[in-house]
């Protein structure tokens, strides 16, 4: 949206018209969208609100003494950004589709406070996902480093490094979001300013559009579809070197990295996760680059899903956690729920115990529970 002779004006109110003189061939989208926008609102605060929470415990849990690893700061961070996320658009959601009133169409709004609050939301929802998405740029790149380089790559990836990774990413990505901030509050003050800041709105949106479709969606996607390539090769590596070790018998050495390669496992889920939330979104965006026909009669209408589809993305990782990392699901067990007692009343705890007997003169070693 944008601020025109002091007066708010709400580029989304254009949608509608633009739906409307749609291509013939496209049409079908144009009646998913209408018939998907009804119910939008309602699967989006369903899963802000349990995003929102699990984000809450995946940062509880992360930032434990005992969790703290280079990949679970980035984690704990990746959290922050998700929950910031659900946060903002809970309210987007509730305002813009459920509340909205009956005479407006979706997107729609007669308040100043909500028109602000519209202007402040597209610029803070894409720094958190810009952020996100990069913060899982270098998850996957930590990890790799970590397995395919065992003996240095542990201590280069180290707690520090990560908290400057993502200190830069941050900083960086606000910095490349200031285009997109100035285009969303753009304002003309002047009748004879007009051609001038016309002029400048060109450069800056073209400049915008630019950093939209390469840094945050065509490079990231590219980036993530090589992470996650080199982590399952990397993975094949360590399982392969894992059976050997077994076969000499060195258990104790085959366990351990039977361990990195489950948390290898729960990272490239998350990476995988964010490549197909994503790889639409950048398909979409070459497409839009090339021709404008893709970008108002493909990608506004699909609008909606790309953003639930990212918003469970956002929160799923919870679910990825407890599922796939007994350490995480230890500490949280630890954390909030204290209250269950750690021996059931009437169970017994069972322990093996080791005996040897002797059997026409040979000692023989037996194993009991009790």
């Amino acid at each position: 949206m944008a601020i025109v002779n002091n007066t708010l004006v709400m580029e989304s109110t254009t949608i509608n018209l633009l739906l409307a003189t749609a291509q013939p061939e496209t049409m079908g989208l144009q009646d998913f969208y209408r018939k998907y926008a009804l119910l939008h609102g309602y699967f989006s605060i369903v899963v802000c609100l349990f995003g929102f929470v699990a984000n809450i415990f995946n940062i509880v849990v992360l930032t434990r003494p005992n969790m703290i690893t280079p990949t679970n700061v980035i984690l704990t961070w990746l959290a922050v950004a998700d929950m910031f996320t659900m946060l903002d658009y809970f309210p987007f959601a509730l305002h813009f589709y459920i509340f909205k009133d009956s005479d407006l169409t979706f997107l729609e709004t007669r308040g100043y406070g909500w028109m602000c609050y519209l202007l402040f939301h597209a610029n803070f929802s894409v720094l958190c996902h810009s952020v996100a998405i990069w913060l899982t740029i270098a998850l996957a790149t930590f990890r790799f480093m970590c397995i395919w380089f065992p003996t240095w790559g542990p201590q280069y990836c180290t707690v520090r490094r990560a908290k400057h990774v993502i200190g830069i990413i941050i900083g960086s990505v606000i910095i490349l979001c200031i285009p997109n901030c100035i285009i969303n509050s753009w304002t003309t003050v002047g009748k004879n300013e007009t051609n001038i800041m016309e002029g400048a709105y060109v450069h800056v949106d073209k400049m915008n559009k630019m950093i939209q479709a390469i840094i945050f969606k065509i490079l990231p996607c590219f980036a993530l579809a090589c992470l996650t390539i080199l982590l399952v090769t990397a993975m094949h590596r360590a399982y392969k070197k894992r059976m050997r070790l077994r076969n000499q018998g060195r258990n104790e050495e085959s366990d351990r990295h039977g361990e990195h390669n489950r948390t290898t496992g729960m990272l490239l889920a998350v990476v995988v996760l964010f490549l197909l939330t994503e790889m639409p979104q950048g398909i979409l965006t070459i497409m839009s680059l090339v021709q404008d026909y893709y970008f108002i009669n493909v990608y506004m209408p699909l609008g909606d899903v790309l953003d639930i589809m990212a918003l469970c993305n956002n929160a799923i990782n919870f679910v990825l956690y407890s599922t796939m990392s007994k350490q995480f699901r230890d500490t949280f067990v630890s954390q909030f729920c204290c209250c269950c007692p750690k021996k059931r009343p009437g169970w017994m705890r069972m322990k093996i115990i080791k005996s040897k007997t002797e059997q026409n003169g040979n000692f023989v070693t037996t194993h009991s529970q009790v």
